[in-house]
């Protein structure tokens, strides 16, 4: 079996555990060995029975392991996503068994899609996405690397999502056109609930039905 490294010592990386071990239903494919945790003062300990280690302990104990992230939060995942990769480590792509998509979408490495979700058709993923518990992809859709869609998060079709967004639980992002895609710039933050039905600059936080900016 693969041996997976979580990076991370939250709930988040806890709920990740889960979803790998969740993989394994028709076939054992995986085995968690670890968590990783940056904070010394959590190392040493378990978590849900699992270890938690230094990145270096994790390198040097598990080196044919790979790392899935367990933070939910763009900026901090992709820090330490680049730590993981000068370390030597390569990433897993995990999808949980259940999830309903059609064959045509491009998931880059590092993926994280949980339980619930649906996925239709030409969509593209880019590296350490995070697609939480009961979201819905539409059609011509496109998600850049390091974005989180937290739980319950709506994308209708022809929808652009840039690098490093947050999408907060149960938002609903309105479809866009072929012509003219519905866009999310890059680092905006979505908050909870809100209905976005207009295109969100780069950096913005826009919250509210409809969504409208709170801060740049």
């Amino acid at each position: 079996m693969q041996e997976i490294v979580i990076y991370g010592g939250g709930g988040f990386a806890r709920e990740v555990a889960w979803l790998v071990e969740s993989c394994n239903r028709s076939e054992p494919r995986y085995r968690v060995v670890c968590f990783v945790d940056d904070d010394e003062r959590k190392q040493g300990r378990r978590l849900n029975d699992i270890p938690v280690l230094s990145l270096a302990e994790a390198r040097s104990t598990f080196p044919a392991a790979r790392v899935v992230s367990g933070i939910g939060w763009p900026g901090p995942r992709k820090a330490t996503c680049e730590k993981a990769a000068a370390a030597g480590f390569r990433f897993e792509t995990i999808i949980h068994p259940g999830v309903e998509r059609s064959r045509w979408i491009e998931i880059g490495e590092g993926v994280v899609i949980c339980a619930g979700c649906i996925l239709t058709t030409n969509i593209r993923l880019g590296k350490q996405v995070q697609i939480n518990l009961d979201c819905t992809i539409g059609h011509d859709v496109i998600v850049g690397d390091y974005t989180s869609l937290a739980p319950g998060v709506h994308v209708s079709g022809c929808v652009h999502i840039g690098k490093e967004v947050y999408i907060g639980t149960g938002a609903t992002i309105i479809n866009g056109t072929q012509e003219a895609p519905l866009v999310i710039g890059d680092g905006a933050i979505i908050g909870a609930g809100a209905c976005v039905v207009k295109s969100i600059p780069p950096g913005v936080t826009a919250v509210g039905v409809p969504a409208k900016p709170l801060t740049r």
